[in-house]
């Protein structure tokens, strides 16, 4: 978190300084970004909340271990009392004391509860542990989203460094081709022909600017960063080592940190213990329990005794509820259905997330053949460039021949950084199935 507040207050300052120019562009390297999603994700703050809630939830659980213990106190005007036979004739008036006072106190200290206190704790510890595994999920999530805006405005912004090369030598094709003209070698249709070729590459290098503008304004929103911000991928990442482990060492892992495997774990333990709780339900209750009354006046004689009477006790209290004899088998029953559909849910996710890790790791590898092949196409186009640049120089090959075959060598350069890029996206999808993102 230090780290996160430090590049915002870096990011910040740059901004103030440099206010006076529209956009600003700021180096941002992955782990960077992480840390300010941390940081600043209204998401993740979501995820966070419900944590803090699953910690009060365990100590309001924990309030059943605690004595109960009531206090009352109250003063009331007492009316003159009516005295009948028992054919209610005969009334006759009965004088009452007219103030009455009462003074309670009652304390009960659970001995014994058939285990619900004991698994209402237990099932609040679970919840919390439920809540950090879904804020683990979503900040996961989080990182795989940006993770490929990231990598997707790396590839935008490569691509327009390659329609700016593009425009440069369309702009000295038409120039070379104006030349020509004047001498008499080329018709007037040539330079209309490379004229509407440079505007479809100025059309086309303006969508991808809009593309890059759209996914900078994501970013920007998700980590919280100011609006005129525009974030310059770490061209660096291309150069990280990445992990090659075989595909036993990334299921492995994803048995032991997914979080879909977590939290399916988990809600077979919620059941387990919801199990309990229902069980507890015919169970006897007992608990230790004191009491002291101090009443005023005796009205339980009559005439009434204009005096205060005090009595205590102390005892063990033992209750049951019959009805739970045959009510609680169903909520028995229904809890160890819930327990058995979270057993099959579970074997469900391992199954598939073992195919998810099989996919990813094959496609994985994919990227690395791509990027190897890609490499040689890069090689070979720097050749063939090499030989079309020497025979144009030596008035062998035309200008366009010049123009192919630098075509040919940024695209092939801008297809092996693409699949250098893929690669390492690929690489964080394989992270984030196995929970290690």
């Amino acid at each position: 978190m230090i780290k996160a507040r430090l590049v915002i207050m870096l990011l910040c300052s740059f901004i103030g300084i440099m206010g006076c120019f529209a956009q600003q562009r700021y180096l941002l390297s992955l782990e960077q970004m992480f840390a300010l999603a941390d940081e600043n994700s209204k998401t993740l703050k979501v995820e966070t909340s419900a944590v803090l809630e699953a910690e009060q939830a365990i100590k309001v659980a924990k309030n059943g271990y605690l004595p109960d213990i009531d206090i009352s106190l109250s003063a009331s005007y007492l009316g003159n009392g009516t005295l009948l036979d028992r054919d209610f004739s005969n009334g006759q008036s009965v004088k009452m004391p007219h103030f009455g006072n009462n003074f309670a106190f009652k304390a009960s200290q659970l001995i014994y509860g058939g285990g619900a206190i004991t698994n209402s704790v237990a099932m609040a510890k679970l919840k919390k542990e439920m809540a950090n595994i879904n804020k683990e999920a979503t900040r996961s999530q989080i990182r795989f989203l940006l993770t490929g805006f990231y990598l997707d405005l790396y590839k935008l912004q490569n691509a327009i460094k390659v329609y700016d090369n593009n425009i440069n030598l369309a702009k000295r094709v038409i120039k070379d081709t104006k030349v020509r003209n004047e001498a008499g070698i080329a018709l007037q249709n040539d330079i209309t022909r490379y004229e509407l070729q440079l505007k479809n590459l100025e059309l086309a290098k303006r969508r991808v600017e809009n593309s890059a503008e759209i996914l900078n304004y994501d970013l920007i929103t998700m980590l919280g960063l100011p609006a005129d911000t525009y974030i310059q991928p770490d061209t660096s990442l291309l150069n990280q080592s990445l992990l090659t482990h075989d595909l036993t060492y990334w299921q492995n892992l994803a048995n032991n940190n997914a979080h879909a495997i977590k939290q399916s774990s988990l809600a077979v333990k919620m059941g387990e213990c919801s199990e309990k709780l229902a069980q507890a339900e015919r169970r006897p209750t007992i608990a230790l329990i004191a009491a002291n009354n101090f009443d005023g006046p005796i009205t339980i004689e009559v005439p009434a005794i204009n005096k205060n009477f005090n009595h205590w006790y102390v005892g063990v209290g033992i209750s049951f509820k019959l009805s739970s004899l045959y009510k609680a088998n169903k909520s028995i029953k229904q809890a160890q259905f819930n327990t058995e559909t979270n057993r099959l849910k579970q074997d469900n996710i391992i199954e598939q997330t073992a195919i998810a890790i099989q996919a990813d790791y094959t496609k994985y590898l994919e990227a690395y053949d791509e990027v190897a092949t890609l490499e040689k196409s890069v090689q070979l186009a720097n050749e063939n460039y090499n030989v079309i640049e020497n025979r144009y120089r030596n008035d062998i090959a035309l200008v366009t021949d010049m123009l192919d075959a630098s075509n040919q060598l940024l695209d092939a350069e801008l297809q092996l950084t693409n699949a250098r890029i893929n690669l390492i996206f690929n690489y964080y999808k394989l992270k984030n199935s196995s929970g290690n993102l």
